[in-house]
C-alpha cells in the first residue's frame, strides 16, 4: 500500500495571522502548523507531543497537547494548502536554530496513539525509530518518537512562518519482513520559509489516465528547470546516474468531484519559487523509497508524461496546463 509522497508542511498561512515586529528586536514570533498531500491509505494518523528548537544556547520546547491530550492529526485531512495549527505566535530569541517534532510512537495497532489506515480499512501501528533528546530536551516517555531537521534555519525579528515538508514517499514505510507496523524515519524533512514559496495547481485528463494504464497510483511528480520525460527518475535511497535526475516532491492526483471520469486534480502546497518541470504517473505505489524503480522492474514504476515548464513565484498559485 506504499504510496507517493505525502508533503507534512509545517506552516503558515493567512490561518496564522502574523503580528509584525516587535519593538523589542531581540525575540522574534515562531509559528508552526501541519498540512500534507496524502499516501495511498485511508489515514495517516500523527500523535503530535512536542516541538522542541535547539541551539548554543539551549533548548525551548513548545507543548503541543490540547487540554493534556496529544494533538492528533489525520494528515489526510490537510492537503495541498491546508494546514492544522501545531505552534502560533511563540516570541522566541532570534537566532539559528534545528528542530525535533516528538511524537507517540506504537508498533502495536492503537487509534489513540499514531497509526495507519489502509485502503481495506484496517489499522496498523506507526513508529520511527529515533527517540533521542533535542539539546537535552524532549519527551522521556518510552513511546516517544523524535523527527528532526538537521538544517538549521534563522528566527529573525518579526513574524517567522515556515513549512517542513516531510516526504512520506521518502520517509513512511510499510510493513516489512513478518512485522505488521509502518515507520517514519526521523529524517528528510526539508523545513522552508513560506515567504519564498508558491504553489501549483494542474488536472489530468481522463484520456491521459487511460493512455497510461489501470494501475491506481495516479500522482504527479516536481522535478527542478528543464528535465526531460525521458530523465525522470523515481524515489530512491541510492544515488542516481546521470542524466536520470530525482524528484523534489509528489502529490497524489484526485478524482474530480469524486469521479475519475471527470479526470484527476492535483496541488503542490508549498513550492519554493524557482523553476521546474512535471511528471505524470499513475503507477505512484510501486515507487518503493529504498529501492531503484523502474520500467524494467516488477511491479513496475514510470512517469508517464511530462507537462510544460513551471515558474513558480513567491506566495502566488502557478495553474498549469491539463496534461
Amino acid at each position: 500500500m506504499k504510496y507517493n509522497k505525502t508533503l507534512i508542511a509545517l506552516s503558515l498561512s493567512t490561518l496564522l495571522t502574523a503580528c509584525g515586529s516587535s519593538e523589542d528586536t531581540k525575540t522574534g514570533e515562531f509559528n508552526l502548523a501541519v498540512s500534507d498531500n496524502p499516501a495511498d491509505v485511508k489515514v495517516v494518523n500523527i500523535a503530535f507531543k512536542q516541538v522542541v528548537l535547539k541551539n548554543s544556547e539551549g533548548s525551548i520546547s513548545f507543548d503541543v497537547s490540547q487540554d493534556g491530550a496529544l494533538k492528533n492529526v489525520d494528515l489526510l485531512e490537510f492537503q495541498g494548502k491546508e494546514m492544522d495549527v501545531l505552534v502560533s505566535g511563540q516570541s522566541i530569541p532570534v537566532g539559528e536554530y534545528q528542530m525535533c517534532i516528538y511524537i507517540k510512537k506504537n508498533e502495536s495497532a492503537d487509534d489513540s496513539s499514531s497509526y495507519v489506515q489502509t485502503m481495506d480499512g484496517s489499522i496498523a501501528g506507526l513508529t520511527t525509530v529515533s527517540n533521542g533528546s533535542c539539546g537535552g530536551v524532549g519527551a522521556e516517555e518510552t513511546d516517544t518518537g523524535r523527527l528532526f531537521i538537521n538544517k538549521t534555519f534563522t528566527i529573525a525579528a518579526g513574524s517567522n512562518n515556515f513549512v517542513a515538508e516531510f516526504d512520506l514517499l521518502k520517509i513512511l514505510q510499510g510493513p516489512k519482513g513478518n512485522k505488521d507496523y509502518w515507520t517514519l524515519k526521523p529524517t528528510g524533512i526539508e523545513l522552508i520559509n513560506l515567504s519564498d514559496v508558491g504553489s501549483i495547481s494542474g488536472e489530468i485528463s481522463i484520456d491521459t489516465s487511460i493512455n497510461c494504464g489501470e494501475d491506481s497510483g495516479h500522482a504527479v511528480y516536481l522535478y527542478p528547470g528543464d528535465t526531460l520525460l525521458e530523465n525522470m527518475s523515481d524515489f530512491r535511497d541510492d544515488a542516481l546516474v546521470e542524466p536520470a535526475i530525482a524528484p523534489i516532491a509528489s502529490a497524489r492526483a484526485n478524482a474530480i468531484d469524486g469521479d475519475s471520469n471527470n479526470g484527476y486534480s492535483y496541488e503542490f502546497g508549498f513550492v519554493v519559487a524557482g523553476s521546474y518541470s512535471l511528471g505524470y504517473t499513475c503507477t505512484a505505489q510501486n515507487d518503493d523509497p529504498e529501492l531503484a524503480n523502474d520500467a524494467t522492474t516488477a511491479p513496475t514504476f514510470f512517469i508517464h508524461s511530462a507537462g510544460e515548464p513551471v515558474e513558480v513565484t513567491a506566495e502566488n498559485t502557478t495553474t498549469v496546463a491539463t496534461f
